[in-house]
């Protein structure tokens, strides 16, 4: 089931327990409901046809008092479409008191998907915020990093994990000792890895000499890039493979040696999912790459954990925009280990140039395959001109500086501030605690201001169209020069409603060169004069 469904039945039960209307008892009930949505990808989105919803919801038109058309309203963006499929979530939309995504750029992405629940009003104020997703720091950090952090971060770092200034003293910690515990990660990571390989082969039924190889599979010393996570098409796992020619020389370098430890699961009726798991695995199995990529079966959170841990690159490479949030990268850094993402999700925020590294700058392309194959070449472009020569320049105590001075800007700005302390405080302050505010003033006293809030929207809505804007008036004509005050009156008519009950605002922005407004913001204006239901509004911007 989805949660939104909890929705229908709390209204329900709230118009059994009262004499409410459906509208009364809909406003009561949302005032407690946040809907989160974690997903921008159309198959995370459950979208039914009328004809299935009436089947198995018929008998909620009776206990929500309302007919078959405004019940399928309620999980349609346009109400008044007979053909339009009933969207989950803009059930959930239409059921809640406030919406987020989970990532800065999610609510972005969200807000213009959902734009149109709200017609008429600018994306960017389509009422869909976000909270960035958290990890849980002390499940995800190395038990040996644990045992570190005391002696520098102090016996009480793991009270308050969102505590920037603790994290400060990570500092303090001596090069050699961060490395040294960074290294040992990563060699128990490829012993732990071969173990599974050679259980793998055997399950497989593979021939001895191919399971003995398992033993010497992966290096040590080998900078080591993890990629593990759902195969979904658009996490694109196979972007590495865009040149196989780069990839060769990348591989066939013995001085400065790379490899990769490649993990995940596809759903069972993702056949194109599925199909990049057997390209991936083709290539592991062939004798060019040997030793330099392998493939782990059964991706689970021990899986998870082991890669986190002990890899030095967390590799990333969704299509800009089909990311939620995701949460891998945010385990790694906690761990030391160094992002190299497309911005998309978190990373999108997270991302500084002394933190990690960004594949590509934000682009726009023509077609997917001009994404993939300049953002495969940008990738290539990191590792041979950035990532591979600042991992191997190693001081005469076989140190690599500028590497760890990375991974310690990483676990000092990136554990606080991604970790699930920090987001369930930004859920509570920011929606939880309102809506519990709320949700318990709209259900006292018989749900008086809910019956009172759902009378008044009726109203406006009986009386929206005999609203209408009169004259416009500017103090300035034409171009306006930059950080120049302009004063703008509005004479509106707002039939019976009264000034109270509206705002009239100011849009403005820059135009660009299509003579669309870009980066628009609003002003409040106010109310100053009334002949009749004709009313002054004055407002400046700059």
């Amino acid at each position: 089931g989805h949660a939104a469904f909890l929705a229908l039945e709390r209204i329900a039960r709230l118009r059994e327990s009262t004499d409410a209307s459906f509208a009364e008892a809909r406003r009561a009930a949302a005032s407690a409901h946040i809907f989160t949505t974690h997903t921008p990808v159309p198959a995370g989105i459950d979208r039914f046809s009328p004809d299935l919803v009436e089947t198995y919801f018929s008998r909620y038109f009776q206990k929500l008092a309302v007919s078959r058309d405004e019940f399928l309203g309620l999980g349609r963006s346009n109400p008044f479409d007979p053909n339009e499929f009933f969207s989950m979530a803009v059930l959930a939309l239409r059921t809640s008191n406030a919406a987020n995504g989970v990532s800065k750029l999610h609510g972005v992405v969200s807000r213009d998907m959902w734009s149109d629940v709200w017609p008429g009003v600018p994306a960017e104020e389509t009422p869909i915020r976000h909270v960035t997703n958290g990890v849980h720091a002390r499940s995800w950090i190395a038990p040996n990093l644990m045992r570190i952090y005391p002696r520098y971060l102090g016996p009480d770092w793991q009270l308050d994990p969102r505590d920037e200034r603790i994290f400060e003293a990570i500092e303090d910690i001596p090069d050699e000792e961060l490395w040294r515990f960074h290294v040992r990660q990563r060699e128990k990571l490829v012993t732990w890895a071969r173990k599974r390989m050679r259980l793998q082969l055997v399950n497989r039924g593979a021939g001895i000499d191919e399971i003995d190889h398992a033993t010497s599979a992966l290096d040590p010393n080998a900078l080591t890039i993890g990629f593990a996570r759902r195969f979904a098409t658009y996490k694109r796992a196979v972007l590495l493979l865009e040149d196989m020619d780069r990839l060769r020389r990348l591989f066939n370098d013995e001085k400065r040696p790379i490899q990769f430890i490649i993990a995940g699961k596809a759903h069972p009726a993702d056949g194109p999912g599925k199909e990049l798991i057997r390209t991936i695995v083709k290539l592991a199995d062939e004798s060019d790459h040997l030793n330099r990529i392998i493939f782990l079966e059964d991706y689970d959170i021990d899986v998870a954990r082991r890669l986190v841990q002990g890899c030095d690159i967390w590799l990333n490479t969704p299509r800009r925009g089909m990311e939620a949030s995701g949460t891998s990268g945010m385990k790694a850094a906690m761990n030391g280990a160094i992002n190299v993402s497309i911005l998309d999700g978190w990373w999108d925020e997270a991302y500084e140039p002394d933190l990690g590294f960004a594949i590509g700058k934000r682009e726009s392309y023509d077609s997917q395959d001009d994404e993939d194959a300049v953002e495969s070449r940008a990738l290539y472009d990191l590792l041979e001109r950035r990532i591979i020569p600042e991992f191997f320049d190693l001081d005469t105590a076989g140190i690599p500086r500028k590497w760890v001075a990375r991974m310690k800007a990483t676990m000092m700005r990136l554990t606080p501030n991604f970790s699930s302390n920090r987001m369930v405080g930004e859920y509570a302050e920011q929606f939880y605690a309102p809506a519990h505010t709320l949700a318990e003033k709209l259900n006292a006293n018989d749900l008086a201001e809910s019956r009172k809030l759902a009378a008044n929207i009726d109203r406006w809505r009986m009386h929206w169209h005999e609203i209408s804007i009169g004259d416009v008036i500017a103090d300035v004509a034409g171009p306006v020069p930059v950080d120049t005050d302009v004063h703008v009156r509005a004479l509106v008519t707002l039939g019976p409603l009264s000034p109270d009950e509206v705002s009239v605002q100011l849009y403005h922005g820059e135009v660009d060169a299509m003579g669309d407004m870009q980066d628009a913001s609003h002003t409040d204006m106010n109310h100053v004069s009334a002949v009749g239901n004709e009313h002054a509004f004055a407002g400046t911007f700059k």
